[in-house]
């Protein structure tokens, strides 16, 4: 009879293991390929975009100076004809203003220079800023030529330019105009024709460009070459009044 509570403890531990779940059902079933979540059309659609935009970017031709005056804040600028920037007659007295200067040439004009290779990504920052600044210098000069007049007259009659915003001028188109010849003197104004004064352009990215690269001869000129488009000084201005009458100045 001695073994009989040891049978009953041999019962009761096989019982238990019977209950107790096997080893291979705790383990996470593999994951059914039905069940996978796709990407969803939107992600496959901008994922082409993508790759289309990287492919696009890698075909692009553009040249520097139409994607420069493309930039945002470059409105007023108009494209400078290759012939011109390779008349050396035209950029006298350039070389000795901009550092970097047959780099920042050949920058302009799209001609590959080996020995820039050779530059630290600050010195090509530097050659890029040159370029920029040259292009302004050279752009000047080319907007005072009969093909400089013509290409702003483009931009001039679809008011690329803003429009005066005084009242009283009735949205007059008007001109990009510097306050100084000097570069880093000024950023860029625009004039008005009717009321004949100057304005802060409305986009802040063209409150950053220089003034000097329009120069104060441009609008002056321009209007004196087509002067059909001079508009009539304006008549009209505001008066000043209190419960309906003129306050006199003192």
């Amino acid at each position: 009879m001695g073994h009989v509570p040891n049978l009953k403890r041999i019962q009761e531990t096989l019982e238990k293991d019977s209950r107790a779940p096997k080893l291979k059902d705790s383990f996470p079933s593999a994951p059914n390929p039905n069940n996978i979540a796709k990407p969803s059309d939107a992600e496959e659609s901008a994922t082409d975009t993508e790759e289309s935009d990287v492919s696009g970017s890698e075909d692009d031709d553009t040249c520097w100076i139409s994607w420069y005056c493309n930039l945002r804040g470059n409105e007023f600028f108009c494209e400078v004809d290759d012939d011109y920037i390779q008349d050396d007659f035209n950029l006298c007295g350039l070389s000795g203003q901009i550092p970097y200067y047959d780099y920042a040439l050949d920058l302009i004009l799209d001609v590959e220079s080996s020995l820039g290779d050779s530059f630290t990504e600050e010195q090509n920052e530097l050659v890029e800023s040159a370029a920029e600044m040259l292009y302004g210098l050279i752009h000047v000069r080319y907007i005072l030529t009969t093909k400089g007049l013509a290409a702003m007259l483009e931009k001039y009659k679809n008011a690329e330019f803003g429009r005066c915003p005084r009242v009283h001028c009735c949205g007059q188109p008007c001109l990009p105009v510097g306050e100084s010849d000097i570069p880093r003197k000024g950023t860029v104004k625009i004039y008005c024709p009717r009321c004949e004064d100057i304005y802060t352009p409305r986009s802040r990215f063209q409150e950053s460009v220089d003034g000097s690269y329009f120069g104060t001869t441009f609008p002056n000129l321009f209007l004196m070459t087509y002067g059909h488009l001079k508009p009539q000084k304006a008549s009209q201005s505001y008066v000043p009044k209190v419960f309906g009458f003129k306050v006199h100045k003192p």
